[in-house]
């Protein structure tokens, strides 16, 4: 298991958002949390990144405890976010928003399989086209595209995704699916918070539902297409 989240609270001020979520991941799983707007799903991420510190619970990343911890040290020690707002550099251009995600992995063992910059490249050839370009002139799904490579090449074991498809043309979503899946299958695990039941369906492993800041569901995709319920009342779809 590569995440464990057990019984997290989390409050902004005196508003008690998460009410004890638990969930689990497993190495090289897509997971995603979907809800409707306000149930708390980014505030989980936020929790996971140490954005916001839960005053209760439990999160154990490769069995290590990482409450309480800055969100640097977090990330050094593999856990990566993608947020919705995607906070690429728009003055700097593909290629300096890479090195600034860049891992120095000198001193630590290679194995042939990190993320290097022509990694990406030779991943994502959009980016490659477009290296020499200001992140502010790229479109919605390419700037989605480098915000990801961005975190991949910090050599994350696990990502955080936040609304990923959100605002993007169908034909763009199709993209940034494909995408998420390439990076699973590169081996890395992905936590993705989505509102596009349909996009999610697609890809993810598996699922869990949040409503009003708890978990109401867990399962796999027959399974959450099966539960009608919860889709009408805690679900767009």
């Amino acid at each position: 298991m590569i995440l464990d989240v057990r019984e997290i609270h989390s409050y902004y001020g005196k508003s008690h958002i998460l009410q004890g979520v638990s969930m689990e991941l497993q190495k090289g799983e897509i997971v995603c949390l979907l809800g409707r707007n306000g149930v708390g799903k980014t505030t989980t991420l936020k929790s996971i990144m140490g954005l916001l510190r839960p005053k209760k619970g439990s999160i154990l990343f490769n069995g290590r405890e990482i409450i309480g911890r800055a969100p640097y040290e977090i990330a050094r020690i593999g856990v990566g976010i993608v947020p919705e707002e995607r906070r690429i550099f728009g003055s700097l251009t593909v290629h300096e928003n890479l090195l600034i995600g860049l891992k120095n992995l000198k001193g630590e063992k290679n194995t042939g399989k990190e993320w290097t910059i022509d990694r990406v490249y030779d991943s994502f050839p959009p980016l490659k086209k477009r290296q020499n370009s200001k992140g502010r002139h790229l479109s919605g799904g390419e700037q989605q595209m480098l915000t990801l490579a961005r975190t991949l090449v910090g050599n994350m074991e696990l990502i955080l995704v936040d609304e990923p498809t959100e605002g993007l043309a169908p034909l763009i979503v199709k993209d940034v699916l494909e995408m998420l899946v390439k990076v699973r299958e590169s081996g890395v695990t992905l936590l993705m918070v989505e509102q596009n039941f349909k996009a999610a369906i697609k890809i993810a492993d598996r699922f869990y539902v949040m409503g009003k800041g708890q978990i109401v569901f867990e399962g796999n995709g027959p399974a959450l297409l099966a539960a009608e319920d919860i889709k009408k009342r805690y679900l767009e779809v």
